[in-house]
This record gives structure tokens, C-alpha cells and sequence, in this order.
């Protein structure tokens, strides 16, 4: 009887012990490891909302690794990654293949407006630059326009704002947003094309100097023209403001939806605030997303 009794009672104790276990690695929005992938031209908001969210959660590790936006949409499509940062519109084929691949309906979480800034060394005597000399200057064989490599978010946004593809655009290349500015002073009939978000925090002391070294060009449109700051980037009447939005390929709530959902509360709104950047949920009223 004794023996029937141990036995039960070892059996008993192996349930609980087991199922603790399996409570222990059941993923969840709180705690664990998630890697983002990102175009390191809105690294540094990723970072920020990925800092804010381990705050808030200090059981979670988040990792924000660089890739160009391209790549970083095929690992989500291969399932390497669960949550990526994109900044231009999927082709209705790309959404077809993220819904197919993921079992998920595409519905990507915006966060933040952003933009794609036209900059020549602080000395140069240029001013502004119009849509015309940009169309004309895409299509030069000067290559009189420097991006930061192919794949990479501002050329795949500018492309698609000239309603081109970026295989027929000619155009230098610079490895790297940061390391555009502070090359730029080698090439002064250049112009760099970078994402805002990489001198756009206010009191930050490696943006101020990044910010002292060039000039951001305004753009003219049909005769009028338009800064890409915070009234531009609000109104989006800035012609090359972009909306960042997160795409995931997790199905259910752990710690890349509660990541995004972080994002897109008031406190991760107010972080985007912090960047710099026009945060997209914060001022419903008056942020006219188009």
C-alpha cells in the first residue's frame, strides 16, 4: 500500500515539475528574445522603441540587427525573422506571397513619419532642389546623386515616389547613411540622399554634429517649396515623407506583437516624439496620412 502510494505521489510531482517547465518556455509578451530587422536609415527610432520596451519589460532582450529593407523582407518571408521595419509599399504580388508564406492578413502597424532628406556640404551655394532637377538628375550618367547602397530603403523610396524602379536610376553610392555626410565634403557637386531619422534627434550630440556638416535642401514642387520637418512630415506635404510600419510573422500575442503594440501606444508614440520623427498615432487629428 505504501509502495502504491509513493508511486502515485512520484507520478503526481512529475506532472507539476513537467508542466512548470512547460510554462517556463511557453513565449510571451513579457519576457524572451526577439531579434527586428531594420534599414539602418531608421535604426536609431527602432533602437529607442526596443530600449523603451525592455524598460518596461526587463525579462525581454531585444536586438536590433541592420539590413537593407529588401533582404529584411525576404527573411520575414523565409520565416528568419519576426518582425521587420519597411518604409515603402509591397507590390499587391509581395503582399499575395507575405499572406501566403505567413497565414496572416497584411496589416502593416505604422508608427512613424520619416523622411528621405537631399543634403550637400554646408558651404555649397545650392539652396533648394526642384522634383525636375531630381528626375533629370536620376536618369544622368553624372551620377550626381550619392544613396547609401541598392536595397536600401531611401533609394526603394525615392524610386517609388518617381514612379520608377530602382534598377533604371544612376546614382553613386556611399556605403552608409552617417558615413554619406561626412564624405560628402570630398564630392561638392554631390548630393546625398538620406534618411532624416539619422540626424533627426534634437539634443543628441552625434546628430548635432552630423547636422552642422551639411545643408538640407528644400524641395520644390511646382513651384513651392517644402522642409521636411515636423509641419512637412504632419502635413506630409513634404513630397518625400514615408510612413514606418512594422510587418511581423508571429500569429499570436508574444513579444513581437506586444513589441509593435508597444510602439504604437502613447509611450512608444512619445519616443518616436523624441526621435525627432512625426509620430503617426499620437495626433490623429491632425496627421493626414495619405
Amino acid at each position: 500500500m505504501k509502495n502504491s502510494f509513493k508511486i502515485a505521489l512520484v507520478f503526481i510531482i512529475s506532472i507539476i515539475v513537467t508542466g512548470c517547465k512547460k510554462e517556463e518556455k511557453t513565449p510571451s509578451y513579457y519576457k524572451g528574445d526577439l531579434t527586428i530587422f531594420t534599414d539602418e536609415s531608421f535604426q536609431s527610432v527602432t533602437e529607442a522603441l526596443a530600449d523603451g520596451y525592455m524598460i518596461n519589460y526587463p525579462e525581454t532582450r531585444i536586438k536590433v540587427e541592420t539590413k537593407k529593407e529588401d533582404l529584411g523582407l525576404l527573411d520575414l518571408l523565409k520565416g528568419n525573422a519576426k518582425v521587420i521595419v519597411m518604409s515603402r509599399n509591397l507590390n499587391p504580388e509581395e503582399i499575395k506571397t507575405y499572406e501566403e508564406r505567413t497565414d496572416l492578413k497584411f496589416l502593416p502597424a505604422k508608427f512613424a513619419a520619416d523622411a528621405v532628406v537631399f543634403v550637400v556640404p554646408k558651404d555649397s551655394p545650392k539652396e533648394s532642389i526642384t522634383m525636375e532637377e531630381i528626375n533629370a538628375g536620376l536618369l544622368s550618367d553624372n551620377k550626381d546623386f550619392i544613396f547609401d547602397g541598392t536595397n536600401s530603403s531611401n533609394l526603394n523610396f525615392v524610386a517609388e515616389k518617381l514612379k520608377k524602379q530602382p534598377k533604371d536610376l544612376k546614382f553613386s553610392i556611399i556605403p552608409g547613411n552617417q558615413k554619406i555626410i561626412e564624405e560628402l565634403g570630398k564630392f561638392p557637386n554631390k548630393i546625398g540622399v538620406i534618411g532624416l531619422n539619422t540626424f533627426s534627434r534634437p539634443y543628441d550630440k552625434n546628430s548635432e554634429k552630423l547636422r552642422d556638416m551639411v545643408k538640407v535642401l528644400p524641395v520644390v514642387d511646382k513651384g513651392k517649396s517644402y522642409n521636411a520637418d515636423f509641419e512637412g512630415l504632419r502635413s506630409m506635404e513634404y513630397p518625400f515623407t514615408r510612413v514606418l510600419y512594422f510587418l511581423a510573422n508571429e500569429g499570436n500575442f508574444n513579444i513581437a506583437n506586444g513589441f509593435i503594440r508597444f510602439s504604437c501606444t502613447h509611450l512608444g508614440q512619445k519616443i518616436v516624439q523624441k526621435e525627432g520623427l512625426q509620430p503617426y498615432n499620437i495626433y490623429k487629428r491632425e496627421v493626414q496620412m495619405r
